[in-house]
């Protein structure tokens, strides 16, 4: 048996050859204009772990357990065939043959080791932290600290892998832990060449080309502009049925819907609901989408002076009207949500769990006590990077108005500023995507050790952190149920992290004789059996 630890070294062969692609080939090139490509102008899955990101991640790279997005986001064999469980800290995998990655060479379990190991942490093991600031990973290949920092919260007990047999794997942690299925299954741990890493000069020119398994392989990255897929033609899952993608960066919607219009665009993503109408008026097109995996909230810095008093936080969590904001933004065409919490969490659904409620004069009350005398606070707004989220913004401050609240919006261009440990953070928007059927992947994503909230110093809670820790490593349900729930008391009530706002939904619009259907969760799926052209 041989074990390969987080430090295992790679060996670096020279990057095989792309074939190119036919000339006689009449599969279609796709343009799909998109409102932005990448928050980090990379997409190497752990440092882009964003809305943007998840849209794109599973063309190129997969994970060893794979999720249903056109189906009920069920977990399903990916890149491996199928798992076991010996006991609650391992997890026992077989791996699909034959697979090749988009350089020629075929997928080994020294790809999987690698992909789990320094691709993730970095040559320093549990003593490294990557690398900070913004030269990060354009000299060397240490991955940058966001990336270590995201894959020590995805993998929290991860101890070591073990390499049983050629195509069999053993996930060892050191702690139990009965989501390690779905966390394989998130794409920080998509399967990528070991070999065309160690080929790549810098860790930055690695991560805007990484090197997977996936239906289609980056081919051209202009950042901000543009993204250029072509197919993979030895694509274990059969021939992509598109030639080529090209993702194009459209911020304004009406610059997107007015590009598919006049056949500039084959897709459009991100329409809000009062242009679905306009859209369908025209018989060539169509608008397919739903509400996702993903909830919308508006995230709190209580280390602000104002905010520092959770009742002052509790106050505007009790003046936000979500209906109205699914009623007017949405219509309706989108939830409540019962807190941090999807009903695809199964047997860790809480049914009974309620929102703070719309109670205006409760917010007022509570405002009177913390003897709020129209103290600013800021509201660090990006310009639409979620739909409606200009529209949602102005609602919002409204409603604080009315209670008395002077919230005060400030217009940024990126979440490196919105995020900034500045003078003035008070309020902005965040959202909170569930990778899989469970509170670990969605809740604690956010909020809890080694996390972003933890990691921008806009909140933290040691009890939060004592429970989230606790609610990980059990295995009872009835024990991990309490656990959650006491998570979501003292981050929705006792100690307000975020206001929820509703069930995020996103709606594409596309030419109606391609055939394509949309999926149940950001990402886009453009692989065999999902797209036809035509008749």
């Amino acid at each position: 048996m041989t074990k390969i630890s987080r430090r295992a070294l790679l060996a670096a062969p020279t990057l095989l050859a792309m074939p190119a692609i036919a000339q006689g080939d009449d599969r279609p090139t796709l343009t799909v204009a998109v409102q932005k490509l990448s928050n980090s102008n990379t997409f190497e899955p752990p440092r882009e772990q964003s809305n943007v990101g998840f849209r794109i991640h599973g063309l190129y790279a997969e994970q060893l357990v794979g999720t249903n997005w056109l189906g009920n986001a069920e977990l399903v064999p990916g890149l491996a065939t199928e798992w076991r469980r010996p006991d609650a800290s391992t997890l026992d995998l077989t791996l699909r043959q034959g697979v090749r990655f988009h350089d020629g060479r075929e997928m080994t379990a020294e790809d999987v080791a690698f992909s789990f190991g320094e691709r993730l942490f970095g040559t320093q093991g549990a003593a490294g932290t990557g690398q900070s600031g913004v030269l990060a990973g354009t000299a060397t290949k240490e991955p940058p600290a966001e990336v270590v920092a995201v894959s020590r919260r995805t993998y929290p007990g991860l101890e070591r892998i073990e390499i049983t047999g050629r195509n069999t794997l053993r996930f060892v942690n050191g702690t139990p832990d009965v989501t390690l299925e779905g966390r394989i299954a998130q794409s920080v741990g998509a399967i990528l060449s070991r070999q065309a890493f160690a080929a790549a000069p810098s860790w930055l020119e690695w991560g805007r080309a990484p090197v997977g398994t996936g239906p289609y392989r980056i081919a051209d990255f202009r950042p901000d502009t543009s993204l250029v897929m072509e197919a993979h033609d030895s694509y274990w899952g059969g021939r992509p049925p598109a030639r080529r993608l090209r993702f194009v960066e459209v911020p304004e919607v009406s610059g997107r819907v007015n590009g598919l219009f006049s056949g500039e665009y084959d897709f459009a993503c991100d329409i809000p609901p009062d242009q679905i109408s306009v859209v369908e008026r025209n018989s060539r097109f169509e608008v397919l989408g739903s509400p996702i995996n993903n909830i919308r909230k508006l995230a709190f810095d209580k280390t602000h002076p104002v905010l520092a008093d959770a009742r002052i936080r509790r106050a505007m969590t009790h003046a936000i009207d979500r209906q109205v904001l699914v009623d007017t933004l949405w219509a309706g065409r989108t939830q409540i949500p019962r807190g941090m919490q999807l009903e695809s969490y199964g047997a860790m659904y809480l049914p009974d769990w309620e929102n703070p409620r719309f109670d205006p004069a409760e917010a007022r009350r509570l405002l009177r006590e913390a003897n709020y005398r129209g103290q600013p606070i800021t509201y660090r707004l990006l310009n639409n990077y979620y739909t409606n989220q200009v529209a949602s913004a102005q609602i919002a401050v409204e409603m604080w108005r009315a209670v008395g609240l002077n919230v005060q919006i400030e217009m940024l261009e990126n979440f490196s500023q919105v995020t900034a440990r500045t003078p003035g953070r008070g309020v902005r928007d965040w959202s909170n995507t569930s990778v899989f059927g469970d509170p670990v992947a969605g809740l604690l994503r956010s909020f809890g050790p080694r996390t972003e909230a933890e990691r921008t110093g806009e909140w933290a809670s040691e009890d939060f952190n004592r429970t989230s820790t606790a609610l990980e490593a059990e295995t009872d349900i009835a024990r991990r149920r309490e656990l959650f729930r006491r998570l979501l008391t003292i981050v929705e009530r006792e100690d307000p992290g975020y206001i929820l706002l509703h069930q995020a939904a996103a709606f594409t619009a596309k030419r109606k004789d391609i055939q394509w259907r949309a999926a149940n969760g950001w990402a886009m799926v453009f692989g065999p059996g999902n797209l036809r052209v035509g008749a």
